[in-house]
């Protein structure tokens, strides 16, 4: 498991990441969603090691990650702006890999290479920016790695190639447990293969919550309710948001499905229906709740 504890990163008068407390649990795909400057490539790099904390700590399975070989040996970092030997090609970075993660698997990696079109005897500064990226993902697979730190790692794919690094990702998860911690500025991207979302904003971490908790307990519901009942009359729901077009009610509400179904059929509207809400719509309404208005932090 990862843990931040009242994590700080200050660059002169600017904090970059301001008492950041948060968990990451193994076997998981955690998201870290936050707009350019809310600090998620300095987490990435404080937790890859790269940058030393001003306070709090940042550790993997208690051993803090500054400075310390054994704790490094256990993720590899794809960073937003990738970084490869001078002149170097496809192989020559596989066997830079090789030194430094014992378990690199080289015949996999060969197959990847292969299976994305990409040569392997190619100067790397000749590559498109997406085959940087494929190249990265592949390399860092193919370490064999605990856990997998990608900043922006689907930015310059297409959407073919981002389900392919999708699909990657499931298959390495199941088969040896490998963690992966992505971050983005954009929630469509993760929505499908997230478990765990942090919405990072300012330095800090506005939202932290597990995907499927949120799902099952925030519902959306679309109603035509009896002439002379409004939405106030529906006692007993928690409700978040309210939006009326003529007699069609949008209301979204905290609580469990079945409960929810209860107190609609006790109302006897003329019509209601639930409706699943996108990691989007969640998100929204959750930040809304807190006086923060996500729409304008991430999309």
């Amino acid at each position: 498991m990862i843990e931040a504890v009242n994590l700080t990163k200050r660059f002169d008068d600017i904090c970059a990441v301001r008492g950041l407390n948060a968990q990451i649990k193994d076997g998981s795909v955690f998201g870290l969603i936050g707009t350019n400057g809310a600090g998620k490539s300095t987490f990435l790099r404080m937790a890859s090691g790269i940058l030393k904390p001003d306070e709090g700590s940042i550790t993997i399975d208690g051993e803090p990650v500054f400075e310390n070989e054994k704790a490094k040996s256990r993720f590899f970092y794809i960073s937003d702006d990738q970084f490869f030997l001078s002149n170097a090609t496809a192989k020559d970075m596989m066997a830079f890999y090789k030194k430094a993660y014992p378990k690199f698997d080289e015949k996999r990696c060969f197959h990847l290479l292969e299976s994305f079109e990409l040569d392997k005897r190619r100067k790397i500064n000749t590559f498109s920016k997406g085959m940087k990226k494929q190249l990265s993902v592949i390399l860092g697979i193919c370490a064999q790695t605990d856990y997998l730190f990608c900043d922006e790692t689907f930015d310059g794919l297409d959407p073919v190639m981002r389900q392919t690094v999708k699909s990657l990702f499931a298959n390495d998860m199941a088969e040896r447990g490998m963690t992966p911690i992505i971050a983005s500025h954009n929630l469509r991207e993760l929505e499908d293969i997230c478990d765990h979302v942090g919405l990072l904003h300012k330095g800090g971490i506005l939202l932290s919550k597990d995907l499927d908790d949120m799902k099952m307990n925030i519902h959306k519901i679309q109603c035509v309710l009896s002439p002379g009942m409004e939405a106030d009359d529906l006692a007993g729901l928690d409700k978040m948001k309210v939006e009326k077009r003529g007699r069609l009610l949008t209301i979204t509400v905290r609580g469990k499905k079945e409960e929810i179904e209860e107190i609609m059929e006790r109302s006897q509207p003329v019509f209601y229906e639930l409706i699943p809400l996108s990691l989007e719509e969640i998100f929204i309404s959750e930040t809304e709740v807190v006086g923060y208005d996500v729409k304008k932090l991430v999309f």
